[in-house]
């Protein structure tokens, strides 16, 4: 069974700057056919050379982005509303610039906000207006598929399970809307592999992130990797699947994520043995 396989940026670095270009020679020779940019701030984002640096070394791409509480969409301020759609339109331009076929991640809520409260009506208004916005600006401007990450209770209380993203999809109704998978997160959240990729279907399973359920080497914990492979080569998913961790030297990345103790030698590491892991199970189905 075969795989497009991937790697985060975030392996290496937690804010990726121009300084960093290396890390796409890397992934190359590492063995990986997709980098994922994770875009912390799409405003400061080098996106020319980033360009430059895939035509040489010859790679693909897919970006990521995470909203924060001053680009948050179901905000009650308006500002900082506005403030979020102005901050994913940027990172579409990026899209479109590189040729990235998506944008994935926390991108329709601001990444740890929390009220304490279960996901209110007013919100999902909010939120879908908002996600409107900018999915419409993704059609007029080229054909970037927005991918909403569903992620786990203790970052979002926004979406947390793929049905919810789905209908989410349906109700920004553009039709230019997929749903992005993350194994770590749906450990916690969902109560079947193949039921979440089920409940997507190939109409709305836009990315997914292989990740181990301790953010740990994919292939050496709880995740249920050839269910879930076997679920998403039924459905005929044609994307990558990419390996996202994080080192813990990344002080304010690894409190975020609550990631107190080393995980592999480091991040790269991580990726080396991961990567190995994944193909040996895709191989042997």
């Amino acid at each position: 069974m075969y795989f497009k396989f991937g790697v985060d940026s975030f392996i290496w670095a937690e804010n990726f700057s121009e300084k960093d270009l290396w890390i796409i020679q890397k992934a190359k020779d590492i063995g990986f056919e997709v980098v994922d940019f994770a875009i912390s701030n799409p405003f400061r984002f080098p996106t020319e050379a980033v360009k430059k640096e895939l035509e040489r070394v010859g790679m693909d791409c897919v970006c990521t982005t995470t909203l924060t509480l001053e680009t948050n969409p179901i905000s009650p301020d308006p500002q900082i509303r506005k403030a979020g759609v102005q901050a994913v339109k940027k990172a579409i331009d990026i899209c479109n610039e590189l040729g990235s076929p998506l944008l994935g991640g926390v991108n329709y809520a601001g990444w740890g906000y929390l009220t304490k409260k279960p996901r209110t009506e007013q919100e999902w208004e909010w939120g879908v207006e908002s996600m409107r916005e900018s999915a419409r600006y993704a059609k007029e401007t080229g054909d970037v598929m927005i991918c909403v990450e569903c992620v786990n209770r203790f970052e979002t209380h926004f979406l947390n399970i793929a049905s919810d993203a789905v209908q989410f999809c349906k109700d920004v109704g553009t039709g230019n809307m997929k749903v992005h998978l993350d194994c770590f997160h749906m450990i916690r959240e969902e109560k079947s592999f193949r039921g979440a990729v089920e409940t997507c279907g190939k109409e709305y399973l836009g990315y997914i992130h292989v990740n181990e359920n301790d953010r740990g080497i994919p292939g050496t914990g709880l995740v249920p990797f050839r269910e879930f492979f076997q679920a998403v080569h039924d459905i005929g998913y044609e994307g990558p699947l990419v390996i996202e961790s994080f080192d813990p030297k990344f002080e304010e990345l690894a409190g975020n994520c609550a990631i107190w103790r080393k995980l592999a030698e480091s991040g790269e590491a991580l990726a080396v043995e991961g990567l190995a892991n994944l193909k040996a199970i895709a191989e042997s189905m």
